[in-house]
């Protein structure tokens, strides 16, 4: 690590755009905390990892975990949508809320749809572009090149390209860029542990900037996708961006440093601290699931024969943890008159609180699932 050379800023005219260096090369680890925090992350994964083969039904709680980062990823962006609003439906959201909330369910679309692809697209330029475009649907950056990458010159920060804090390369360089970080990402010639794989990705993507907007959330759901599809993760319960929010400013701070000064090894410890942190919660996020499980089991015990059609509702919950009296009547087939009578049981046995306090309408909130990730 200690030759590693990030790039260069090359003169553009009035500006300084930063041309970084290909990463699908030989690489080696000298650094002995560098090698002791890969393992110890490795260890946490593979203790994640886990919950995947014995918690019953995982795939109801990952609609959470994915619910939780499209929040995270957008709130560092500047979105205000919180988990509570993110799971309402449209018409129940604030007309001046809406456009966050929009920008909230793109990224879950996108996600979802990513992984599903995986099983028939690899982890590619293709993907990404994919990705990108459901991402910008509708939303905001609708007019900005959904799928496609820019064809013009970007920057961060600053009012303009003038006093921009980073200047990207120029847009004629993006495919050859793009093109070495794909075959980065396949590289199994040269040996390099994936963990520190992808957080060279991530940075080399956040770096080259494809797209007009869009980048960082697409960086951050690249991390992702990519321990997915190398089978380091069998199920999508990793995500970083609660950590990267959590920490914005060393987030940028140690991206911004390894441009600067060539120090790529920061930007690597970051990274691993963030998944042994991000690992170490969401382990005790799925222990609280199932902690809250056995207990609303004991619960639904007495209900009798309601106790049946209270358990769809649950699982249904497990998903999404609001709910009307429409939508559970779709789910149990009952008459409305019984809905609300084991709507008022579930409440009873403090399950589902009522939050609008209106006579019609009324959202009832799986608070006690929330709860655990926060």
């Amino acid at each position: 690590m200690k030759s590693f050379k990030s790039g260069k800023f090359i003169h553009q005219g009035s500006y300084k755009s930063f041309q970084p260096e290909h990463i699908n090369r030989q690489w080696s680890i000298e650094n002995m905390e560098l090698i002791s925090l890969l393992g110890k992350a490795d260890n946490q994964l593979g203790r994640l990892d886990m919950y995947s083969e014995y918690v019953p039904n995982i795939d109801l709680f990952i609609n959470m975990h994915v619910l939780k980062e499209a929040t995270k990823s957008n709130e560092i962006e500047g979105t205000k949508t919180n988990i509570e609003e993110a799971v309402l439906d449209k018409d129940d959201i604030n007309e001046e809320k809406r456009n966050d909330w929009e920008e909230v369910q793109n990224y879950i679309s996108a996600l979802n749809l990513a992984i599903a692809n995986l099983e028939k697209i690899p982890f590619s330029t293709r993907l990404i572009k994919e990705t990108h475009k459901i991402l910008l649907k509708d939303v905001r950056g609708k007019h900005k090149l959904p799928g496609e990458f820019r064809r013009s010159q970007n920057w961060i920060g600053g009012a303009s390209i003038a006093d921009a804090t980073f200047i990207p390369p120029v847009h004629s360089s993006i495919n050859k860029f793009m093109g070495d970080l794909e075959k980065f990402a396949h590289n199994t010639k040269s040996y390099f542990p994936d963990l520190l794989k992808i957080a060279l990705i991530h940075y080399q993507f956040e770096t080259i900037h494809p797209f007009l907007d869009g980048n960082g959330r697409v960086g951050r759901l690249m991390i992702t996708l990519f321990l997915v599809e190398k089978g380091i993760l069998k199920k999508p319960i990793l995500y970083l961006s609660d950590f990267f929010e959590r920490n914005r400013n060393l987030y940028y701070d140690n991206l911004t440093r390894v441009r600067d000064k060539n120090d790529i090894t920061q930007w690597f410890k970051f990274f691993l601290v963030g998944i042994i942190e991000t690992a170490k919660s969401s382990i005790h996020t799925f222990d609280g699931i199932l902690k809250l499980q056995k207990e609303i089991e004991v619960k639904l015990q007495t209900l009798g024969s309601r106790s049946n059609n209270a358990q769809t509702i649950v699982n249904y919950l497990f998903q999404r943890p609001m709910i009307k009296a429409q939508k559970a009547k779709e789910l149990t087939q009952l008459s409305l008159p019984s809905v609300y009578t084991l709507i008022d049981e579930l409440e009873k046995l403090d399950i589902i609180h009522e939050i609008t306090g209106a006579k019609r309408g009324k959202l009832f909130l799986f608070s006690d699932y929330i709860s655990l990730f926060k």
